[in-house]
């Protein structure tokens, strides 16, 4: 299945795009799908700890499950002020 990750602030810096097509197991999770992405921008890895997700443009698990052609979003933590 395919699946629409889009990266922002500190993630998209890293990885130099805003946006990456991942071609996953059917089943599988945000948490394959985030191991997937390291697998090819491994520069990401330090960054998981502090990740939210979102699928479809709500909140989610690492834990969940994604289906072809969901948009996932790995979030930064956000600072300002």
């Amino acid at each position: 299945m395919r699946i629409h990750v889009r990266l922002f602030a500190s993630l998209r810096d890293v990885a130099g795009c805003d946006e990456v097509e991942l071609q996953l197991a059917e089943g599988a999770t945000a948490d394959v799908a985030w191991k997937t992405l390291v697998g090819q921008l491994p520069a990401l890895a330090p960054q998981r700890a502090h990740l939210s997700v979102a699928v479809n443009r709500r909140y989610a698990d690492f834990d969940a499950t994604l289906e072809d052609g969901d948009e996932l979003v790995f979030i930064p933590p956000i600072s300002g002020g």
